[in-house]
């Protein structure tokens, strides 16, 4: 089969054959039809510390994608060959005290599928049936190549209420954008969305309906004061790992108010806590989505109205990976695996 392999330690990936992988007694073999690329893809093509540290060599990468089941384990059952799927890309243990307790998000034995483990940027991926989650028909093979970041963002803005809030998103890439979204469709009263890059505050406009606000040009005290958010925002999602944004965040919140953390920085933070203790805010750290509860709540939103379609700037076939990578500066990139 074709695959995308992380062939070498150096900058980029190879796209080379590989053996069509055996399944076990509980796997089912998924034949990919599309694959989104993310930014840990774009971490592992440029080689950096972080992925020197953690990427096995040689390795296929990527864990978005889309595709239909064509064989099963002699155990699986609930599944049937030609069901169209994507899946959870953390593969947990089952021993930890949080799997036990069904909190298989948290349980401290994941690996990843393309980055620990064999991943989804090849034509067949084996995957434990565990993990599979079936497709509805409404759902494009697009959009099920991007559940896996649509479900980081649905984990991080309903974990708190939203109902009415004035809600705050600092980070305007593509999981950014998708949780302004879920938190319109949620029923957030406002949602202003920050960052410096005005292209993608542009998309992020054309994507769903909130403020975008540039903060190299704008002050994010006038548009509360347009907005009538008097006290502060109630509900802050942090996307961006910057720390400005961070403490920007910190000083827009009201009283009381409540911060969910996705962003990563870069390296160690220094952090105002006396201003988080005074304004008694709560953090949350979020990682990953929780399973399976994130996947079922985002299939019933895009079920009923909740469309990122838009997020998808850009399409290529799996030929052309290398354009696909490039674009990634600009938007959110799919690669067809069925065509040549």
């Amino acid at each position: 089969m074709k695959a995308l392999i992380k062939a070498h330690g150096r900058e980029g990936l190879w796209l080379q054959t590989a053996p069509v992988p055996d399944i076990g007694p509980d796997d089912v073999l998924i034949r990919i039809n599309k694959t989104g690329i993310c930014g840990t893809d774009i971490h592992i093509w440029n080689w950096d510390d972080w992925a020197k540290k953690t990427v096995p060599v040689p390795l296929i990468t990527g864990h978005e994608f889309a595709g239909e089941i064509v064989e099963l384990g002699r155990n699986v059952e609930g599944l049937n060959l030609g069901q169209r799927c994507s899946g959870e890309g953390h593969l947990i243990g089952k021993q930890s005290r949080q799997s036990r307790a069904g909190k298989f998000h948290l349980d401290p034995e994941t690996r990843g599928i393309g980055v620990n483990e064999q991943g989804a940027f090849a034509e067949y991926l084996r995957l434990p049936s565990f993990n599979v989650v079936p497709l509805p028909d409404e759902i494009s093979d697009d959009i099920g190549a991007i559940l896996d970041p649509l479900g980081n963002a649905v984990h991080t803005a309903l974990s708190f209420d939203l109902v009415g809030e004035d809600v705050l998103i600092t980070g305007a890439g593509p999981i950014g954008i998708m949780a302004a979204a879920v938190a319109r469709h949620a029923g957030a009263r406002n949602v202003v969305i920050t960052d410096i890059n005005q292209d993608r505050l542009d998309l992020a406009a054309k994507v769903a309906d909130v403020t975008p606000v540039n903060v190299t040009k704008t002050d994010l005290a006038d548009v509360q004061a347009r907005l009538k958010i008097m006290q502060g925002f109630d509900v802050g999602l942090e996307m961006s790992g910057n720390q400005v944004a961070l403490d920007q965040m910190v000083e827009a919140m009201v009283m009381g108010g409540r911060i969910a953390l996705l962003g990563i920085p870069p390296g160690k933070s220094p952090v105002d806590w006396s201003r988080i203790v005074f304004k008694a805010i709560t953090l949350k750290g979020i990682y990953g989505r929780e399973i399976f509860e994130t996947w079922y709540k985002m299939i019933a939103m895009l079920q009923n109205g909740l469309d990122v379609s838009g997020i998808i700037t850009h399409r290529f076939a799996v030929k052309d990976y290398a354009e696909g990578f490039a674009a990634m500066k600009s938007g959110k990139v799919v690669l067809d695996w069925r065509t040549t």
